[in-house]
């Protein structure tokens, strides 16, 4: 299973608009430091999977390599925008997973154009796509949120995104499911106490470490975040990063092996 970050910022994005902080003024410099809208891609015997559709030039992407199907944490405009441009092209229909949320957003569902909408996936009950199994667990978010727990027979990727904490059940079956990798919501920084909506630096790395996973990576990072690690922030413990956008990983069982990816235009 190959699995790549195609975007790990929060909703601002990095740089955020009109802000002059250090991450966001590293980042008008140095594209590499840019994050775009939270989403990631899943690669496994010629298929691609897309983990929520936020970024803006999503149907060009599509375009150069339709993917197989798509699967929705919730619907937030930032994981959805996407949709809006690519609805309206041409050829066979594109099936979209996500959570039952019978608002949906905005007119998504009456005007679906392309894509084949079924937004009933239950808890704990996998999804048999061709080549990789998906197990829907819930999350804590203002809106009916999904995280994934994705399985290719060979390795085990949890996508936990956007979450503050996670719910008893989850958890538990997190450590039963025993993942190779996790993908965790930390979007704000230590120094956010009260966070809401979405874990802060602290919150995120107790969870890994009541995981017990061997390898784990952050992301929905916010700018505050970036510049309170770049103004020497807490240490983060061995196995665990920070996510960036382009980063590749190859799944395997008990770790992986990652490399870099240029963004699909």
């Amino acid at each position: 299973m190959n699995f790549r970050f195609v975007g790990t910022g929060s909703s601002a994005q990095v740089p955020r608009f009109g802000c002059d902080c250090p991450a966001c003024a590293r980042a008008r410099v140095l594209t590499s430091h840019r994050r775009g809208p939270c989403c990631a891609e899943v690669r496994i015997g010629g298929r691609r999977y897309l983990l929520d559709a936020g970024r803006m030039d999503l149907a060009d992407s599509c375009e150069a390599e339709r993917p197989a199907a798509i699967l929705l944490t919730h619907y937030h405009a930032d994981h959805v925008q996407g949709l809006f441009h690519l609805r309206w092209g041409s050829g066979e229909s594109i099936p979209v997973h996500g959570p039952k949320d019978a608002q949906g957003c905005a007119d998504l569902y009456r005007n679906a154009g392309i894509l084949d909408f079924r937004p009933g996936l239950k808890p704990f009950r996998p999804l048999e796509l061709e080549g990789l199994t998906v197990i829907p667990v819930p999350l804590n978010h203002s809106k009916p949120t999904l995280g994934y727990c994705l399985d290719d027979g060979g390795g085990r990727l949890a996508y936990l995104t956007d979450t503050l904490g996670l719910p008893v059940e989850t958890e538990r079956f997190l450590r039963d499911w025993a993942p190779d990798v996790v993908v965790l919501d930390a979007t704000h920084p230590a120094s956010h106490l009260e966070p809401r909506n979405h874990n802060n630096l602290p919150l995120a790395l107790q969870i890994i470490e009541r995981l017990a996973v061997p390898r784990a990576y952050l992301t929905h990072i916010g700018h505050d975040l970036d510049a309170e690690l770049m103004a020497g922030g807490p240490a983060l413990p061995a196995g665990i990063e920070i996510a960036r956008d382009g980063l590749a990983l190859d799944v395997l069982r008990g770790g992986v092996m990652a490399g870099e990816a240029a963004l699909a235009r």
